[in-house]
């Protein structure tokens, strides 16, 4: 699993890298993506209102009903810019196919930006946080597979880890597919992601198993799109405690032979103490890669599911 980690292409709000374009002249920072992430990612900066041509400092936009339809307005002009911004908004996803992003960091609220529960004011000026900002719809319409999330839901930690991890699932398929797939290569890619898919979706794990089993029968253009599809549907699925627990159980099966019976309790009381939230996940974890390296296990060695992602991102530290 020692792999060496490529950045990964991001698309980003700009704010949130501290770029000074939000209507008040400021920026909304946020340290853990432009720091933390940043050692992994590769961002693409996207500002709709800049870069459509809107002055900063402007007034604020808002999100508004009319009929059946969603307009952008300024706040208090009432000037509509609906028509421009989805004209701008249709150009630029467009210009993004080419960048290659593996997902992207919407900025929450934003009328433009905000990819769930922005204000949307009806025509009594009463506003329901129900809309979606116009650029991050037309982004999440144009590229429906792409992973996507907001900063502000980036805090919570099962959250964070779910859209990451979904991130570095993609990375890897696309290194699959930029190498040029064969049905060897897609065998492989699932057999190291089977344990991984298994803590998303046991329904989705065999409906993927199913499709492998056809590579070789198959056109392999038309089972890699196919596969694509399951893949991230199930990626977006959030691991539950339940089915990490499943997982973990099923683990314990590969070491049936080799654990003692003070080793094998060991790591039954740490998944237990992680079921009742007495520990994080990285504690059983911890525990099974020990295993996998005392025992030298060669199928648990290379799956993914025993490191997703970078270690020193702590993820599983906090879930």
């Amino acid at each position: 699993m020692d792999e060496k980690i490529e950045k990964i292409r991001i698309g980003i709000s700009s704010c949130l890298l501290g770029e000074m374009v939000r209507y008040d002249g400021g920026h909304q920072l946020d340290r853990y993506l432009r720091d933390t992430l940043g050692s992994y990612f590769e961002y693409v900066p996207v500002c709709p209102e800049v870069e459509m041509g809107l002055p900063t400092p402007r007034d604020t936009l808002r999100l508004i009903e009319s009929g059946d339809e969603t307009r952008l307005v300024f706040s208090r002009s009432g000037e509509d810019i609906t028509e421009p911004m989805l004209a701008w908004a249709q150009k630029r996803v467009r210009e993004l196919e080419g960048e290659n992003l593996c997902g992207f960091l919407f900025k929450a609220k934003s009328p433009s930006s905000g990819m769930e529960r922005v204000k949307l004011y009806d025509r009594h000026g009463v506003p329901a946080k129900k809309g979606v900002g116009l650029f991050a719809r037309t982004f999440m319409e144009h590229f429906p597979l792409l992973p996507v999330e907001e900063d502000g839901r980036m805090h919570d930690p099962h959250l964070r880890e779910n859209f990451i991890e979904c991130v570095f699932v993609l990375k890897r398929w696309r290194d699959l597919l930029a190498k040029g797939a064969t049905p060897a290569g897609l065998v492989d890619f699932h057999t190291r992601h089977k344990l991984l898919l298994l803590s998303h979706s046991p329904e989705l794990y065999r409906e993927l198993g199913k499709l492998v089993a056809e590579a070789g029968k198959r056109p392999l253009n038309e089972l890699s799109s196919a596969y694509q599809v399951q893949l991230i549907k199930a990626m977006r699925l959030h691991a539950s405690v339940c089915k990490q627990v499943n997982v973990l159980h099923h683990l314990l099966g590969y070491f049936k032979c080799q654990l003692s019976a003070d080793e094998k309790q060991e790591m039954l009381t740490l998944i237990e103490l992680y079921r009742q939230g007495s520990v994080p996940l990285i504690v059983p974890i911890t525990l099974v890669n020990h295993y996998v390296r005392k025992y030298q296990e060669p199928y648990l060695s290379r799956q993914f599911y025993l490191q997703p992602h970078p270690v020193e991102l702590q993820l599983r530290n906090h879930c």
